[in-house]
């Protein structure tokens, strides 16, 4: 349609030339300005139609908080504060709406009025230079269908330019997406899903470290300072490496670099002996099971939900990853087994259990890296414990980071590195650290009375 109308439209100027070259001048000064007005109205809406999509955005976000919070707005009492952030954002909205509605309604009246003024203006020349014996009226009423013709196109293109002008808002702002890089590490550096052809790192010995930092810095794009600086370590096969520090201290942040959640900006990061870098994303996550701070469950099933660790995963694999994640009961105490349901978020699970799900889901992965990134924090101490014990016995002799600010739970790791402000301050055992790091002592002395932890009583 939009090819077809500017055809019509000027053809059938063409064609009045064909008829009487005199006339057709009210093609020649109705077209033009019928253009002006249908694209100068476009020109106007685009912008205002992004602005329609911006406060569309902010109405969206109000709903989602709205409906994720619930529970914190009641518990608050901030019901009444909350409705009246939406009317704002809604009325917002519709005052927006109104405002680029009326700029666009306002075009088809205009192209109506001045088609009906061209026709008019060509039915009285017509009438002139049939009276002069120039015309017949059989012209004439072809000069005017020509005219009625444009009419038509022009309706027609104008609604299909609103609709235009509306998709190519929409259109842009998924455009964006699309065009946003990988996270970045500063302004020069986005994760590319492609190695970028880094040769590994010579290791002398028989033995390999699975996992090796080597003087690894790190900063978020636009921060003032390092959130890591000068980490290195080795981890080597069946070792498990507790990572412990106060909030903010960078402990997601290193595990982070593992899988290439980011990019080290100084010093290099090694998976059995390669830079992270040289692998492909796709290659390097399948090394890596991850379970994150916050326990993300997917509406399903848990068949569904573990299987994102392994999509051909047999049964028996689930129930051997949902046993050593000491989930099992929870689906078979469940009449489904491993299809029971799982809402939304995991809503119909316990804070515990959803944590033992997700880990259970990195398991099934069999991965060669296991991060637990403060996943057992909903977690009894005797439920945590049997985890841990669990993960020990693994097979294929994984890495393990477990990240953690309670240090009952990376007590008994093979090494524990102490973060401190995005510096190690400390790496060693439990022992070692007692005696030689501060920071570690500190944390272990706020957590513990009289030899046992806090909380430990009510395990």
């Amino acid at each position: 349609l939009f090819l077809r109308s500017p055809f019509l439209v000027f053809g059938a100027m063409v064609m009045a030339f064909t008829i009487d070259g005199n006339a057709a001048l009210v093609f020649v000064v109705t077209i033009p300005l019928l253009s002006v007005v249908v694209f100068g109205i476009m020109l106007l809406s685009i912008p205002m139609y992004q602005k329609v999509q911006k406060r569309l955005d902010n109405v969206l976000n109000i709903t989602r908080e709205n409906l994720s919070g619930v529970r914190i707005i009641r518990a608050f009492h901030r019901e009444k504060q909350e409705m009246e952030r939406f009317r704002e954002g809604n009325l917002d909205l519709s005052r927006m709406q109104n405002k680029v509605g009326m700029l666009t309604a306002f075009m088809n009246p205009v192209t109506y009025v001045m088609i009906n003024g061209a026709l008019v203006f060509l039915l009285y020349i017509g009438a002139v230079r049939v009276d002069q014996g120039i015309l017949t009226q059989g012209q004439v009423v072809a000069l005017v269908n020509y005219m009625s013709q444009i009419l038509v196109e022009l309706i027609k293109l104008a609604s299909l330019i609103i609709t235009v002008t509306k998709a190519v808002s929409c259109g842009n702002r998924i455009q964006a997406v699309f065009e946003e890089g990988g996270s970045q590490n500063s302004g020069k550096m986005t994760i590319s899903g492609k190695g970028n052809g880094r040769e590994g790192r010579a290791v002398s010995g028989e033995r390999t470290p699975v996992v090796e930092f080597q003087d690894v810095s790190f900063m978020y794009q636009n921060a003032g300072e390092n959130s890591l600086s000068g980490i290195s370590f080795s981890v080597y096969p069946g070792e498990t490496i507790g990572i412990i520090g106060g909030t903010g201290a960078g402990k997601t942040t290193l595990v982070s670099l593992i899988p290439r959640f980011y990019d080290a900006t100084e010093g290099q990061v090694f998976v059995n002996g390669q830079d992270v870098r040289s692998y492909e994303l796709s290659e390097i996550r399948k090394k890596v099971g991850i379970v994150p701070q916050k326990a993300v469950l997917f509406q399903g099933t848990i068949r569904e939900n573990l299987k994102w660790g392994k999509q051909e995963a047999k049964d028996k694999e689930l129930w051997e990853a949902l046993q050593t994640a000491q989930v099992k009961e929870v689906a078979a105490e469940r009449e489904e087994g491993l299809d029971a349901w799982v809402a939304q978020g995991g809503k119909n699970f316990s804070g515990g259990q959803r944590q033992r799900l997700t880990i259970a889901r990195a398991l099934v992965r069999k991965p060669e890296i296991l991060i637990l990134d403060d996943s057992a924090s909903a977690l009894d101490y005797a439920t945590d414990a049997r985890l841990r014990a669990a993960i020990r016995t693994l097979e294929g002799d994984p890495v393990v980071f477990v990240v953690s600010q309670r240090t009952s739970s990376i007590q008994y790791a093979d090494k524990i590195l102490v973060l401190d402000e995005g510096e190690a301050v400390g790496m060693g055992t439990h022992e070692e650290l007692l005696k030689n790091c501060q920071v570690y002592r500190e944390i272990y002395d706020s957590q513990y009375q009289d030899g046992k932890a806090e909380g430990e009583t009510y395990a």
